[in-house]
């Protein structure tokens, strides 16, 4: 099952007793400055959640699938995510 942001929305109006418009205004808030902060280039830290990180990706050869032609790709900026020690504990107890 995939957590939607309508879902998110309507966990955040139920737990903190908020309206609709409300809730999803706060979650878009929220979104915006996650994506702002992460194209300016900052890392984003949330304690006891994770670390989402801005990496450079150096140029490398590709190949078009169409033609096979060799290519070279340009660099480019990814974002990765790596949990806290305290979520991987939470989602490993879920496993067992």
């Amino acid at each position: 099952m995939t957590l939607t942001k309508m879902d998110i929305v309507e966990k955040i109006s139920e737990t903190l007793d908020l309206s609709g418009p409300e809730a999803k205004e706060t979650m878009e808030e929220m979104l915006e400055i996650i994506k702002v902060t992460l194209a300016s280039g900052n890392d984003i830290m949330i304690s006891g959640f994770g670390k989402f990180q801005v990496n450079e990706k150096a140029p490398r050869k590709g190949r078009n699938p169409a033609t096979g032609e060799i290519m070279m790709l340009g660099g480019r900026k990814i974002v990765t995510f790596k949990c806290s020690g305290k979520l991987r504990n939470q989602i490993n107890e879920t496993v067992e």
